[in-house]
């Protein structure tokens, strides 16, 4: 198709077709760009046509029908051939370089992935790319199998002691919670977050509920990766209530403060309540995300335990179950602005929607197989695409030299004489506990070491070392 032919296509088609003429027309300039290139490539190969070189291995073969990617779709050819012969007068087909190029289906591999995404099933993935070759149900599916694989072991082998550049990372928080894929099927997702406000997808781990040995295989992963908080700075764990969680947490991470997502905590809350009386239990909790600084908290904290105590003894009791993990946070003198990111899994809760999106169509999981971490690998990779910084990330530094002061343990010094009972001990163990890693990081400060010992000269005066003879016994 020429440009008057392709002028005279465009005004006879439809409006409607005008856009897949000129694709056509495009495709058919693409096809003979690519015979161009392959009759300069056989030209230097064998000589120019009906005048080949004789000093070269290479001679012509004809012409063959193949396959080409154009426009990431599989468009049929016709390639040029090229054999090369040896010394003993055999020869043997040759390649085309770039004949080989344009087989490359990767471009359209990556196109078929991105349909999957979208679509959610095998069977509409060839609706959305016009039933090419290469898109039918079972081909999809061993495609999808590889790319899962492939996005699996980059989550599991990625460094976390050092970004992409090599350059050591400072963790300042890690988020943890559990999606559930099926019954009897969970995994539990890991989140970290950096000292300059960056969210990375760490890892995650599958099993049939947020058991202990589910949770500690997480964390024990993470810590032999290199997940640790800058210097001697506690971790900022954000949990979404789990018992099992917070052990494995404070079993790698002795000092982390642990802070109750509110979400999940006013969720469970409204369980025990009619729902008349959620909007005002919203109130308390939207009362408690906003105030800022220990002494506001507990005042909000106060109210809603007495409003619970008067509608429901279980929510009442589940409230005191959380103690001081509701207000950790604030317990820190945490900038409020920095609340939204910190009170809550927010930011993991949306890795895992991104995840339930790309999975809504999965109808059956097959807990024998690695089915489910491939599309766990690769919807918490695709969600991380789409990750920004932390909002007012500016008042991160004021997080950071709190959690390096212990400001929370000062605020629990000063507050626990305004303490209600059921935080009151949860503090005094906090404080004792505090006191004694206080007195043993002195004691190691104050105590030389042996290297220390040995390099110092002894202040006694010398001990006569003469040998004693048989006299002086007697």
């Amino acid at each position: 198709m020429n440009n008057v032919t392709i002028l005279q296509a465009l005004g006879q088609a439809d409006s409607e077709k005008v856009g897949e003429v000129v694709r056509d027309y495009l495709r058919g300039v693409c096809r003979d760009i690519l015979f161009d290139v392959m009759t300069t490539e056989v030209s230097l190969l064998c000589g120019p046509a009906y005048h080949p070189d004789k000093s070269s291995a290479f001679c012509r073969a004809g012409s063959a029908p193949g396959y080409a990617y154009i426009e990431s779709r599989r468009e049929e050819v016709v390639h040029p051939r090229v054999r090369r012969r040896d010394e003993a007068g055999r020869s043997e087909e040759v390649t085309l370089k770039s004949y080989a190029a344009v087989q490359d289906a990767g471009e359209a591999q990556r196109l078929l992935i991105e349909a999957i995404t979208a679509a959610g099933s095998m069977r509409r993935v060839g609706n959305l790319v016009n039933n090419q070759r290469g898109s039918g149900k079972s081909q999809v599916s061993q495609l999808w199998r590889r790319a899962g694989i492939e996005k699996f072991a980059e989550l599991r082998s990625r460094r976390l002691d050092v970004d992409e550049n090599g350059e050591p990372r400072d963790w300042l928080a890690l988020m943890l919670d559990g999606v559930h894929l099926a019954k009897d099927l969970l995994a539990v997702v890991a989140l970290g977050v950096t000292a300059d406000g960056k969210k990375v997808v760490l890892d995650f781990e599958i099993g049939a509920s947020e058991n202990a040995t589910v949770t500690s295989a997480l964390v024990s992963r993470l810590v032999e990766r290199g997940f640790k908080p800058g210097g001697n700075r506690p971790l900022l764990a954000i949990l979404d209530g789990s018992s099992p969680l917070r052990q494995a947490v404070i079993k790698h991470f002795p000092t982390a403060r642990n802070q109750r997502c509110l979400v999940h905590k006013a969720r469970n809350l409204k369980r025990y309540l009619s729902k008349r009386h959620w909007h005002e239990l919203d109130a308390y909790f939207s009362r408690l995300r906003k105030v800022q600084g220990a002494e506001a908290a507990l005042e909000v904290v106060n109210e809603l335990d007495a409003f619970l105590k008067s509608k429901n003894a279980a929510a009442h009791k589940s409230l005191h179950e959380a103690g001081l993990d509701l207000i950790r946070v604030h317990l820190l003198e945490t900038p409020a602005t920095l609340h939204v990111s910190f009170l809550s899994t927010n930011n993991i809760e949306n890795v895992i929607k991104n995840i339930r999106r790309a999975t809504g169509r999965v109808n059956r999981w097959r807990s024998e197989t690695n089915q489910a971490a491939r599309w766990l690998a690769f919807g918490m990779l695709e969600a991380e695409k789409g990750f920004k910084r932390l909002s007012h990330r500016n008042d991160l530094p004021v997080l950071i030299n709190h959690l390096e002061k212990n400001i929370d343990i000062e605020n629990l010094e000063k507050l626990k004489g305004k303490l209600p009972d059921w935080l009151r001990e949860e503090a005094l163990s906090e404080l004792v506990k505090a006191g004694e890693l206080g007195d043993r990081a002195t004691t190691q400060k104050s105590r030389p070491s042996p290297a220390s010992l040995r390099a110092t000269p002894s202040a006694s005066p010398k001990t006569n070392l003469t040998p004693i003879t048989q006299s002086d016994n007697l």
